[in-house]
C-alpha cells in the first residue's frame, strides 16, 4: 500500500497529472476516487424521475469527474477557464494548454475547433460592444457529453493499464510522518506515498479546506459565482452558436455595476440537475449525436466578499439550499413570470413556447430564492444580449434556479500548485485554480511536472 505518487481524484486534474507522471518516468502511481467507474456513472433520475439521492453523486463523482457529464468543451485559450493565469506566466499556460489539447485528441476528441472564422468573430464583437458586452473570442473544442465519455473510456484503459485505479473510496483524513504523506478512506484503509497530489474536483471545494487548514494552510478566497440557468429555442442562438459554439460575454450590469458573465453554453442541450450533498443545483449538457428543441446557458454574477466574511462556498451552498426548500427541489419559472412579480405554474409553463428539458424542476418563483441585486443583474444582462439575439429576453424564456459554482476557495500554492508543506500538491476545480476541463487539466500536468523535478526526471 506504498507508492511513490498518490492522487485522490479522477477528474482532469488528477487524470492528466497521472499522464505527466507516466509520461516521465514514474510508474509507482495510486488514484483514488470516491466515485465509481465510467461504466457505473448512470444517474437513475431519468428512469426514476426524481433524485434518487446517490452518495456520491453519479453525476459529480467517479472516473473523469464532474467533467464526465459536462458537455465536453475544451476551451483553447488562457483567456478563460480558470485562474492559472494569475499564478503562471501566459505564454506558459499557452503551453500547457496545448498539451491539454493534444492528450485529449489523442483519445478521441474530435477534430472540429469554433470560433477560428476572425471577419464573423470581429461583426459579432461589434455588435456586442455597441450594447456594453464585453465579447470574449475563444477557439473551443466540443466533444458533446456522450464523445467525452467515450475519451475518458481510452484514458481510463491506458492508465489503468500502467497505474492502480481504485474506485468507490472516499479519503477522510491526511498524516504526515517525514516525507511519508498517509491517507485514510472511510472505508478505514490506509494509503502511504512520497507524493500527495489533491485534487478533489468542484465538489470537493469544501473538502479541501477542511483537510489542509488543520494543517496550517491558508485560504485565498475567489470571487463566487451565483445565478440561474437560462432555456431558450435553440433557433434564438443559432446564429451566435454556429460561429462559436459557446457565446462567452461579461457584462457590467448598470443598477449595481456587478460583473455578470455567460458560462456553459450548451446548444441543442438539456438542463440536468446535480447533487451536492443533498443540496440541488442545475448545470447544462449537450450531445453530438442527440439534439433537443433547445439551448441553455448559464448566466452568474461574481460575487467578492471581503472581511469579515469568509464562506463563500456556505453561503452558495445556502442560497440553493434555499431555493430547494421551496419545492424539495430546483426551481424553473418563465421570464415573464418573473417580471411579473408571480410564481410560473405548471399551467403556465405549458402555455409557453420551451418545453423544459429538466422535467423534475418543480415551478416557482426564484425571487423568494436569489437576492433581489442579482434578480436585477440577470435580468439587465438579458436585456443586453437581446440586442445582439433577439428572443433571449423573451417571456417565455425558462430560468433555472440556482446555479452556483464552488471553486471559492484558493489554497495557498506555490506556482508549482505545491502546498506549504513539502511533497503536497493540490490541482483543479476543487483547489480554486481552474473552473473547466482545460485549466484542471493544466494544473495537474503543472504538479506532474514539479513532482518529476523533485526525482531529478
Amino acid at each position: 500500500m506504498e507508492y511513490q505518487v498518490a492522487i485522490v481524484g479522477a477528474g482532469p486534474a488528477g487524470t492528466f497529472a497521472a499522464l505527466e507522471l507516466l509520461k516521465r518516468g514514474i510508474k509507482d502511481i495510486l488514484i483514488i476516487e470516491k466515485g465509481p467507474p465510467l461504466e457505473e456513472r448512470q444517474c437513475p433520475m431519468k428512469e426514476k424521475l426524481e433524485c434518487q439521492m446517490c452518495k456520491p453523486c453519479r453525476i459529480l463523482s467517479g472516473w473523469g469527474g464532474a467533467g464526465a457529464f459536462s458537455d465536453g468543451k475544451l476551451t483553447l485559450s488562457p483567456r478563460v477557464g480558470g485562474f492559472l493565469g494569475e499564478i503562471i506566466r501566459e505564454d506558459t499556460l499557452q503551453t500547457l494548454i496545448r498539451e491539454v489539447d493534444e492528450g485529449f485528441l489523442s483519445f478521441g476528441a474530435p477534430e472540429i475547433v469554433y470560433g477560428t472564422n476572425a471577419e464573423a468573430l470581429e461583426e459579432l464583437d461589434n455588435r456586442c460592444v455597441r450594447v456594453g458586452l464585453r465579447f470574449i473570442p475563444v477557439p473551443i473544442r466540443p466533444m458533446g457529453t456522450d464523445r467525452c465519455r467515450k475519451v475518458l473510456r481510452n484514458l481510463y484503459q491506458h492508465i489503468k493499464a500502467r497505474a492502480n485505479v481504485i474506485f468507490n473510496q472516499e479519503v477522510v483524513s491526511l498524516s504526515f510522518q517525514g516525507e511519508t504523506k498517509e491517507l485514510t478512506t472511510k472505508e478505514g484503509k490506509s494509503y502511504r506515498s512520497r507524493y500527495l497530489l489533491l485534487a478533489p474536483g468542484r465538489e470537493g471545494n469544501l473538502w479541501l479546506k477542511e483537510q489542509l487548514s488543520p494543517l496550517g494552510v491558508d485560504f485565498h478566497t475567489n470571487p463566487v459565482d451565483v445565478g440561474i440557468r437560462v432555456e431558450v429555442p435553440a433557433q434564438v442562438m443559432e446564429e451566435v452558436t454556429s460561429l462559436t459554439y459557446e457565446l462567452k460575454v461579461i457584462y457590467n450590469a448598470p443598477s449595481f455595476d456587478d460583473q455578470v458573465r455567460t458560462f456553459c453554453m450548451c446548444p441543442h442541450g438539456e438542463v440536468v440537475m446535480e447533487n451536492r450533498g443533498g443540496t440541488f443545483t442545475v448545470n447544462g449538457h449537450s450531445y453530438m449525436d442527440s439534439h433537443s428543441p433547445n439551448t441553455n446557458f448559464a448566466l452568474l454574477v461574481k460575487t467578492t466578499f471581503t472581511h469579515p466574511f469568509q464562506s463563500p462556498v456556505a453561503y452558495g451552498e445556502y442560497l440553493a439550499r434555499l431555493a430547494n426548500l421551496l419545492t424539495g427541489t430546483v426551481i424553473v419559472q418563465r421570464l415573464g413570470d418573473l417580471k411579473r412579480g408571480r410564481r410560473s405554474t405548471q399551467e403556465r409553463i405549458d402555455r409557453g413556447l420551451v418545453k423544459p428539458t429538466l422535467t423534475q424542476a418543480v415551478p416557482g418563483d426564484l425571487s423568494f430564492a436569489l437576492p433581489y441585486r442579482y434578480l436585477v443583474d440577470v435580468t439587465e444582462m438579458l436585456e443586453a444580449m437581446d440586442m445582439v439575439m433577439p428572443g433571449v429576453n423573451s417571456r417565455h424564456a425558462l430560468l433555472y434556479g440556482i446555479e452556483v459554482k464552488f471553486y471559492s476557495l484558493r489554497p495557498m500554492i506555490t506556482w508549482e500548485m505545491e502546498t506549504p508543506i513539502p511533497g503536497l500538491f493540490v490541482a483543479g476545480d476543487g483547489a480554486g485554480v481552474s473552473r473547466g476541463l482545460v485549466q484542471a487539466a493544466a494544473s495537474g500536468i503543472l504538479a506532474a511536472q514539479a513532482i518529476t523535478r523533485r526525482q531529478g526526471l
